[in-house]
């Protein structure tokens, strides 16, 4: 399957399936050998969007009311950490009633805030519905009128969650059955946006009224070296500072961004989005604010000649107007996130480098670090 793509050019890019369609497809596999004796290779599922998507499925076991069939999750284009999972889907029939649980592999979730109440298993709604009409669909043709006992495992889930956002979220032992169209778009940014808001859900959840939040590892180190801040309130928002800020405006959530000069000098100059193939005018702000704070038109021509932001310090430092620069660059990172949030929702900033350490903060940074530390 293809689909579109746009980064400045129209390419086509392969799509893949859900962890959710795997095993939907898996459970759809399961009823019809049970209905009809037909071992399958394959079978269309019918998608929330209405579309059909066919998938290859393997048999790996059936006896009387119960078969069980394994799918691999294919990520298409978007490669992710369950790319190439092996998804397996056992269906047995009962009385009555269709029942969908997760086995092995698959999270159970220990924080309120997520799609699913606190015990379940983490298969999310979407993937339920979609596996209880598909389900309902085949027992209507073949004229089936009980239940079905539907259990989804990953043998390899509890170590590939270890390289998703579950551990930070709440939901331990597994991975997720996600999916909300059945099909990976190859939009990860999607994906990033939409988890960093769910985490902020869970936060809120958890009656959290701030959030930490930073653009990756090096921001989330800082983070938690500072004194009384631990990892419970941060929250990962990437390259995506303006999205989050979104978020975090409509879940009345406030902010204390923390982030590596690297990514927040972007903010000085409204740019939202920090990734480098977006907008990269570090230099150029750097530049000009260094002019502004009485600096030399020589600083600023070294300045452009540097490629990363600390080699812009260095030369900042011995001209000794790095507090003034950090003065100039904070109020505007504080004007543009207030902004940003309509000014709804408090929000602060601490930017540091990772080789000179802190560098500036807004003039309430302070004021929440404190909450958070309380």
């Amino acid at each position: 399957m293809n689909c579109d793509g746009h980064d400045g050019r129209v390419k086509k890019m392969r799509c893949g399936y859900t962890t959710g369609s795997c095993a939907t497809a898996g459970a759809v596999a399961g009823a019809i050998e049970l209905l009809t004796g037909n071992v399958q290779d394959n079978v269309a599922i019918t998608l929330p969007t209405g579309d059909t998507l066919r998938i290859d499925v393997k048999k790996l076991s059936s006896y009387r009311d119960k078969a069980t069939y394994s799918v691999i999750k294919d990520g298409g284009d978007d490669i992710d950490a369950t790319d190439g999972m092996e998804i397996i889907t056992e269906i047995t029939f009962t009385p009555s009633e269709i029942n969908i649980d997760g086995g092995i592999g698959v999270g159970r979730v220990t924080k309120e805030g997520l799609d699913q109440p606190v015990g379940n298993a983490a298969i999310n709604s979407v993937p339920r519905k979609m596996i209880e009409y598909s389900l309902k669909t085949i027992f209507e043709k073949f004229d089936y009128h009980g239940g079905a006992n539907v259990i989804i495992t990953a043998p390899m889930g509890e170590a590939v969650a270890e390289q998703t956002f579950n551990p930070n979220l709440g939901i331990v032992g597994g991975i997720s059955i996600l999916g909300t169209t059945g099909i990976v778009n190859p939009m990860s940014n999607e994906a990033i946006i939409s988890t960093t808001r769910v985490e902020m859900n869970v936060k809120k959840a958890e009656g959290k009224k701030i959030i930490v939040m930073v653009p990756g590892n090096y921001g989330e180190n800082f983070a938690i070296s500072l004194p009384g801040v631990d990892g419970d309130n941060v929250v990962r928002c990437s390259n995506f500072i303006g999205e989050a800020l979104d978020n975090a405006t409509e879940l009345d959530l406030d902010v204390l961004l923390i982030g590596n000069i690297g990514k927040l000098v972007k903010l000085a100059g409204g740019i939202m989005n920090t990734h480098s193939h977006v907008a990269d005018c570090r230099m150029e702000i750097l530049a000009s604010n260094c002019i502004m704070a009485g600096g030399s038109l020589e600083l600023a021509k070294r300045i452009m000649e540097c490629t990363t932001t600390d080699d812009a310090l260095k030369y900042i430092k011995e001209e000794n107007i790095l507090e003034p620069v950090m003065r100039i660059l904070t109020e505007k990172i504080s004007q543009r996130m207030s902004k940003r949030t309509n000014g709804t929702i408090r929000t602060a900033a601490i930017v540091f480098s990772s080789k000179y350490g802190f560098l500036g903060e807004t003039y309430n940074a302070n004021i929440l670090l404190e909450e958070v530390r309380r």
